[in-house]
């Protein structure tokens, strides 16, 4: 077992509050962006949070791959969103598809401070 789990932590989110706060329109794009990298999604989940007191909540995006997923938390009231995209390493190395998949999904929220993990999971043998 062997693959590359990249995180980022955007903040400061400049785009559109309709990609914070609508799962569908989400969703949608997180699957094109999942295709363009050339991974195959296998299924879906989008979810809109209930309203708080302060306001709208956000969404959740998940996309199952067949090399692993990807997860996409929003918090409007915050202007942040967190991002989260495993591959698996099995049968070839998606590690250049995952960074393409998380560089695209940063740049649609037009974050002005992002923080970002890399963890190689397992080993190579």
């Amino acid at each position: 077992m062997q693959g590359l789990h990249l995180t980022a932590d955007l903040h400061q989110c400049r785009c559109d509050p309709r990609w914070l706060l609508e799962a569908d329109l989400l969703g949608e794009y997180c699957v094109q962006a999942v295709q363009a990298a050339g991974l195959q999604a296998v299924a879906q989940l989008f979810h809109v949070f209930p309203p708080t007191a302060s306001g709208a909540s956000g969404v959740t995006a998940t996309v199952l791959l067949a090399e692993s997923h990807l997860c996409v938390h929003t918090w409007p009231e915050q202007g942040a969103v967190t991002l989260d995209v495993y591959v698996c390493n099995f049968g070839g190395d998606h590690s250049a598809k995952a960074q393409a998949l998380l560089a695209a999904l940063e740049a649609r929220f037009e974050p002005g401070h992002v923080e970002r993990n890399r963890l190689q999971r397992g080993s190579l043998r």
